[in-house]
């Protein structure tokens, strides 16, 4: 069952597309999905990203802490209440309810495929992470195989923070619909 967080609820319970003030022709609709999300401060911090950027931030249920979390809460800043956000009790009840089209979706794991540069820029887009130990399950990296991102780094760390390669991930996506 899907529990909505978001103050910003429309009347009809719609929530209103993000539009960039210099392309108001252009509605772009971004989705953060988070899979078992571990450490308060990242899913704070990415909060805070999906607000600035206009995207929603799906969490998917096991979370490592509490959305009452001091260090959740002290990561958004006072923007947490502002964010438009649900939290999932699994995998399969968010795609179920939000009904991702195989294009829209774009998993992002230091093992995937393909650059995160050539991820696509439908007006609908998917961004799926997974843990900060555990990265995302098999079964749906299975299900989207064709569709899996790596974010390039140096042999010198093993892996980037989640709340960076979220941000990176968010802003690409946005990069070629946005003109000043």
């Amino acid at each position: 069952m899907r529990q909505t967080c978001c103050p910003e609820i429309t009347p009809e319970g719609v929530y209103m597309k993000p539009v960039f003030k210099n392309r108001p022709d252009t509605p772009m609709e971004r989705h953060v999905v988070l899979v078992a999300p571990e450490v308060p401060w990242n899913t704070g911090n990415i909060g805070r990203t999906c607000l600035g950027a206009g995207a929603f931030l799906h969490l998917i249920k096991p979370l490592g802490f509490s959305l009452e979390s001091r260090d959740l809460k002290r990561a958004g800043l006072d923007y947490w209440q502002k964010l438009k956000f649900w939290v999932w009790n699994d995998f399969n009840s968010f795609q179920k309810e939000m009904a991702p089209q195989t294009d829209e979706v774009a998993l992002f794991s230091k093992n995937g495929s393909k650059p995160f540069w050539s991820m696509p820029t439908p007006d609908r887009l998917f961004l799926i992470f997974g843990s900060e130990t555990q990265g995302l399950p098999e079964p749906i990296i299975s299900r989207y195989r064709h569709a899996t991102y790596h974010i390039p780094i140096t042999r010198k760390i093993r892996c980037l923070n989640l709340s960076t390669t979220v941000g990176i991930a968010v802003y690409e996506s946005l990069r070629f619909s946005y003109r000043p």
